[in-house]
């Protein structure tokens, strides 16, 4: 299992991803999960993927090759003129791995799922993030929905649900989600540090701005310490229930 977040802010985007892999309780491994391809001044889109570690790692390495491919072979995600495309493209790339994969058999097909949060600007364009299921299709961020996970979910949501604000700084951001994951880890052994962040602002077609945050991250332990007592103090100031 994993955990990642994609969210959309007034100024930008932020991705962060974990690096745990599993298979069974005592077979963890570390892999990333936070890919991007950049031309800068022109493009920055980032792919981040949870679910069959074959299988993703298989379309990602689609997508590379691809992307290095003559113009009038295999579609690039470097040559697509928006990101609704490479969405598109993404969706595609993933069905066609799955579908290669698992053979005949919505049970076999199971066994070889994924879902992938892909976000990004084409110049001409405005920042966005997209949801894309292991069917290929895919949903798009809205107001409404600011913000998409993928993998272990429910135990940093409340967090990202009550405290999101799309007029977040992006320090201020990164603090938040430190939190959600944090969270996660607390609550399911399938996830752990290191995150793998990008922080993406508006317009700057700029990969740069990454950061491989380690469990022993000075900052990342006091929020972590800090989230704890917290909420222990918030508790401890709730009226108690009358019996």
């Amino acid at each position: 299992m994993t955990y990642c977040v994609g969210l959309r802010l007034d100024h930008g985007l932020v991705f962060m991803s974990d690096t745990r892999t599993n298979a069974g309780v005592d077979n963890f491994a570390t892999s990333r999960k936070m890919f991007t391809w950049s031309v800068p001044g022109e493009r920055m889109i980032t792919v981040m993927t949870a679910g069959n570690l074959a299988t993703t790692q298989s379309m990602i390495s689609l997508l590379e090759e691809r992307s290095k491919a003559a113009e009038e072979r295999d579609p690039s995600i470097l040559r697509q003129e928006t990101m609704f495309q490479v969405a598109r493209l993404v969706g595609a790339t993933l069905k066609e791995v799955i579908a290669d994969s698992s053979g005949n058999g919505q049970d076999a097909a199971d066994q070889f799922g994924a879902s992938v949060i892909v976000g990004g600007q084409i110049k001409g364009g405005q920042p966005t993030i997209f949801l894309i299921y292991p069917q290929g299709n895919f949903i798009e961020v809205t107001d409404d929905t600011p913000f998409f996970q993928i993998g272990e979910t429910k135990y940093g949501k409340p967090i990202l649900v009550r405290a999101y604000d799309q007029t977040m700084g992006f320090e201020e951001t990164v603090k938040l989600l430190l939190v959600s994951f944090d969270s996660t880890v607390k609550s399911n052994l399938s996830v752990a540090p290191p995150f793998d962040l990008q922080v993406y602002p508006a317009d700057s077609f700029d990969a740069s701005r990454t950061k491989r945050i380690e469990e022993n991250d000075p900052i990342y332990q006091t929020i972590s310490d800090g989230w704890g007592d917290a909420l222990k103090t918030a508790f401890q100031q709730l009226p108690s229930y009358p019996l």
